[in-house]
């Protein structure tokens, strides 16, 4: 397999976030959900009668612009570090994380001023 590297001097500074929870350190599956509610978001679902109604709660993520690399890792721009610096050392307790800062070529740089994506 052969990997490029490309060391053009046009890259941009962007942040990869990976971050892992302890399970056993929450004190319930509620506060476990909460921390992936604030950070992801979440779909409150509804039912009345015969009528179903959806509303997605925001969580920090559907605010900053972000590339999904996996499950519980993904890169924001360097700018929005600080905000989720703040939010993962609130549960500091009971994650782990790392933040590592990467070069995002002009392109890949592009999408976090766009639509989240996931890298494929």
């Amino acid at each position: 397999m052969k990997i490029k590297i490309n060391r053009s001097k046009r890259g941009r500074l962007a942040v990869l976030v990976s971050f892992n929870i302890h399970s056993e350190k929450f004190e319930s599956n509620y506060e476990r959900n909460k921390f992936f509610r604030g950070l992801y978001g979440w779909t409150q679902v509804i039912r009345k009668g015969r009528c179903e109604y959806r509303y997605h709660r925001e969580g920090l993520l559907d605010e900053i612009p972000h590339i999904k690399v996996d499950n519980s890792v993904f890169i924001v721009a360097l700018k929005e570090m600080e905000r989720i610096l703040k939010y993962m050392k609130e549960w500091e307790d009971k994650i782990d994380y790392e933040l590592f800062r990467v070069l995002l070529d002009p392109k890949d740089y592009e999408k976090l001023k766009s639509k989240n994506i996931k890298i494929k």
